[in-house]
């Protein structure tokens, strides 16, 4: 199994995961779309959290069922627990090192009809 390192732009939040890529989502909701997320769901034992807890800030919306996590000295967001799979972690592809984006397989979500369109994004 591949091993990546990811992390925000400064360094102050890190992680690895454990996992092959092949295919990754990209969402047009209004928050996934102004980060520029590309998503990886993924379960928790795949992850390994190599900053303290207190490395990131939280921003929750709307139903606050997702934790929007990101680094509150450069505002990368890498991660988060996603509304739609509250039991796993959605990596930003883009803050993983050593992924070439044009060999992936990208599918585009309408999350702007989010519940019209939830039922597709089974992991």
């Amino acid at each position: 199994m591949p091993r990546y390192q990811g992390g925000c732009h400064c360094g102050r939040v890190r992680f690895e995961i454990d996992v092959e890529i092949d295919t990754v989502i990209d969402c047009n909701c209004s928050i996934c779309a102004k980060k520029g997320f590309l998503h990886l769901i993924v379960d928790p034992s795949q992850v390994r959290m190599l900053s303290p807890a207190d490395a990131v800030s939280l921003y929750q919306f709307n139903t606050k069922t997702a934790k929007h996590y990101f680094c509150p000295v450069c505002g990368i967001s890498a991660y988060y627990i996603p509304r739609s799979h509250p039991d796993k972690i959605d990596v930003n592809v883009r803050c993983l090192e050593g992924v070439e984006l044009e060999s992936l397989t990208i599918v585009p979500f309408n999350g702007r009809e989010w519940e019209k369109n939830r039922a597709s994004l089974e992991v």
